[in-house]
């Protein structure tokens, strides 16, 4: 019999119904010149400095906040099933960064739309809690999420 644990409070989780098929998101999701767009919160742009999406491939991807701060990302994905889902854990790039995360993208077809599942696991309660408070990790992620619709939105019309 296999052993399970409760992640819920260490998660930090959004869902989102969007209106284009899962190859599209998938596509957007995992290309450096769509990625770039729309990463991250409201106010934010970005830098992809490097991204190889297989078990294994890195992202490394730069954040400019709209205060001129600069905030690092390392992505090393796990698993990538087309255009299905995406695992990978996600930290600032240094070396046994306390702050990182693992995270599941969910991409399900609803008759020609996406219903994307974005999960975050921290290794801690008290990791996510301070990640949620000194960042805004659960509003940035809705944000996140949104700022993909609208792209989607752009490339569609």
């Amino acid at each position: 019999m296999g052993t399970t644990s409760n992640t819920a409070e260490r998660e930090i989780s959004a869902e989102r119904l969007l209106d284009a098929p899962r190859e599209l998101v998938f596509k957007v999701w995992t290309e450096p010149e769509h990625l770039a767009k729309w990463w991250g919160p409201n106010g934010f742009t970005n830098t992809v400095h490097q991204m190889e999406v297989k078990p294994g491939g890195l992202c490394r991807l730069t954040m400019h906040g709209p205060d001129g701060t600069d905030y690092p990302n390392r992505i090393i994905f796990k698993e990538i099933v087309k255009p299905k889902l995406l695992t990978y854990s996600h930290d600032s790039g240094i070396e046994n960064d306390p702050g990182q995360f693992e995270v599941t993208v969910n991409f399900d077809d609803e008759e020609g739309k996406t219903r994307l599942r974005m999960r975050a696991v921290f290794k801690s309660k008290e990791i996510r809690d301070y990640t949620a408070e000194k960042y805004g990790a659960i509003e940035g992620m809705i944000q996140h999420l949104e700022r993909l619709n609208d792209y989607l939105k752009l490339m569609q019309a």
